[in-house]
């Protein structure tokens, strides 16, 4: 039975609800101290219920994660919305994306991931799809057609452009020398949260000139 007080929830709402719960439970305690009673407590629903909807915790996990994909994805759009300029839009996107990567929810999801990568290969294969193969495929895809580009080209210089843009401060975001952004990341706060000057003087002196 559902809690008492608790909102009726049935079906994929009931699954939603339940992953965004659960969710919050595997980034505040980790993987291994995390468990289907806990989630099934934060969520306010039953065990039966979860098990109903995830047979194990390693199902669950895998299901967060692709959560946190979609999530992510629909936070960072694709180069076109953020600017019409071509090399401004090329400059935010690639802000944006190091902004979402240095939060701090998304820096314990990460960790997470790399703490179960060699237990649950597929977790951290889908964390790495996610975040940065899908995001490398969208710029890509932006430079093939803004700048005329063969699909090769602009698949070497997206990978480039994103690793030289995001890695340096995420690397020491994930090892403590540099804190994660604590508030909320957003859009409106990119300027103050990543170095989109430098980020600027980088795509000017790497993009050939626009068509």
């Amino acid at each position: 039975m559902e809690r008492a007080g608790e909102p009726q929830r049935r079906g994929e709402q009931l699954r939603r609800h339940i992953l965004i719960a659960a969710k919050n439970v595997f980034l505040e305690t980790g993987y291994e101290r995390a468990s289907m009673d806990a989630v099934a407590v934060r969520a306010g629903t039953s065990k039966r219920s979860l098990y109903a909807h995830f047979e194990s915790k390693d199902r669950l996990f895998l299901a967060v994660l692709d959560l946190i994909r979609e999530l992510y994805l629909n936070t960072l759009k694709t180069p076109e919305v953020y600017a019409d300029e071509p090399a401004e839009a090329v400059t935010r996107f690639c802000g944006r994306f190091l902004q979402l990567l240095v939060w701090e929810p998304q820096v314990r999801t990460c960790r997470l991931s790399i703490a179960e990568a060699e237990r649950l290969p597929g977790s951290s294969n889908a964390y790495f799809d996610a975040m940065f193969v899908t995001t490398h495929e969208r710029l890509s895809v932006y430079l093939t057609e803004r700048y005329e580009m063969d699909r090769e080209s602009s698949a070497t210089l997206a990978r480039d452009l994103l690793d030289r843009v995001v890695l340096p401060r995420l690397l020491r975001t994930l090892l403590n020398v540099e804190k994660a952004i604590e508030h909320s990341p957003e859009e409106k706060a990119l300027a103050e949260d990543v170095d989109l000057a430098a980020i600027r003087r980088l795509v000017s002196t790497t993009l050939p000139a626009a068509s």
